[in-house]
């Protein structure tokens, strides 16, 4: 049974991995219904908050549905990161974690995100003084290492839970390899095994079938499964994924009318909570995912992506519902 603090998260939880622009409430309201249970924002940058950015303090949103949520924040200044602590308590999520993994440049420039990992006593101490500014739990987000000769990921895991970190999610690659290559998790499970280890180890990347959530469960013997790019304009990942675990069979994927109706509503409240003008536009990353495998789809897709008029996706969106609703469901994949 896996715990965050005193949140009982289940047996082998599945949680929806914080990604910029996507994991919005919207975005996790969808996710939630699908059975993801815990959710994380979108990361938010410590400076951001600080400053009263627009865009980090918007993030701050979370709603009662989504319990437990956690809401991530990144930076490498201790100060800044403690202010940004007082400012997110005020938000009132399950906990904070922590973003040490995001290899983006301009992240990994000022020494935040996985830019830390160059700098692992400043990551310790780092956590260890969140924890010490906070009742809220602390959670970290990490990768295994810098570069492959730097991976010291077992030490690294034990000293931020000896600071009072509990729970660590591992991105099975290294800040060198972004997201190419293929995510290693046998080092993750070694940080599982380590017998004085005693909080969650979540294992994350690649995970894109209920298979591999399986294996991760079952060969790797870790604590959940943190799921990212699967999800994608693709909610249904995890229910599907606790439906294979229920029976080891998969689940029908949904219909063109699922799609469709899915598709819609995420446009709806992505308007709602953020205007029409970013709704739309970050709603486009959704629309090959929950589209994909449809013959002839393209050019609807095309318009989808390339609009800026709410007006102009619905009307496509209906067309499609209209044109392929005698497609079978069983064709996609």
């Amino acid at each position: 049974m896996a715990k965050i603090g005193n949140i009982d998260l289940g047996d082998f939880p599945l949680l929806l991995a914080p990604m910029e622009d996507v994991s919005d409430p919207p975005f996790r309201a969808l996710c939630k219904e699908q059975g993801a249970d815990v959710v994380y924002t979108e990361f938010i940058s410590s400076e951001g908050l600080i400053r009263d950015a627009v865009k980090s303090t918007m993030k701050l949103d979370i709603y009662e549905y989504e319990r437990p949520v956690g809401i991530q924040i990144f930076g490498a200044n201790l100060t800044s990161m403690l202010k940004t602590v007082e400012i997110v308590e005020a938000s009132n999520p399950d906990f904070i974690d922590i973003n040490f993994g995001c290899p983006v440049k301009k992240v990994v420039s000022k020494g935040a995100g996985a830019g830390i990992l160059k700098n692992i006593d400043l990551m310790v101490k780092l956590t260890r003084e969140m924890v010490n500014h906070t009742k809220l739990p602390i959670t970290v987000k990490t990768r295994l290492g810098w570069d492959k000769d730097s991976i010291k990921i077992v030490e690294v895991a034990e000293r931020l839970q000896d600071v009072g970190c509990q729970a660590i999610a591992i991105h099975g690659r290294t800040r060198a390899q972004m997201y190419k290559g293929k995510a290693d998790w046998k080092p993750i499970a070694q940080v599982k095994n380590n017998p004085r280890m005693h909080i969650p180890v979540f294992g994350n990347g690649d995970v894109d079938s209920p298979e591999k959530a399986l294996e991760m469960r079952d060969k790797y013997g870790l604590d959940g499964a943190m799921i990212g790019r699967a999800t994608i304009g693709y909610p249904w990942f995890f229910r599907e994924v606790k439906h294979y675990f229920k029976t080891g069979k998969h689940l029908q994927p949904p219909t063109i009318e699922e799609r469709v109706v899915m598709a819609k509503r995420h446009l709806e409240m992505a308007i709602a909570w953020k205007g029409e003008k970013l709704g739309v536009f970050e709603t486009r990353r959704h629309y090959s995912n929950y589209f994909k495998g449809i013959p002839g789809i393209k050019p609807y897709r095309m318009t989808m992506v390339t609009s800026d008029s709410s007006t102009d996706v619905f009307k496509v969106l209906d067309e499609v519902q209209e044109k392929f609703k005698n497609f079978e469901a069983k064709h996609l994949q």
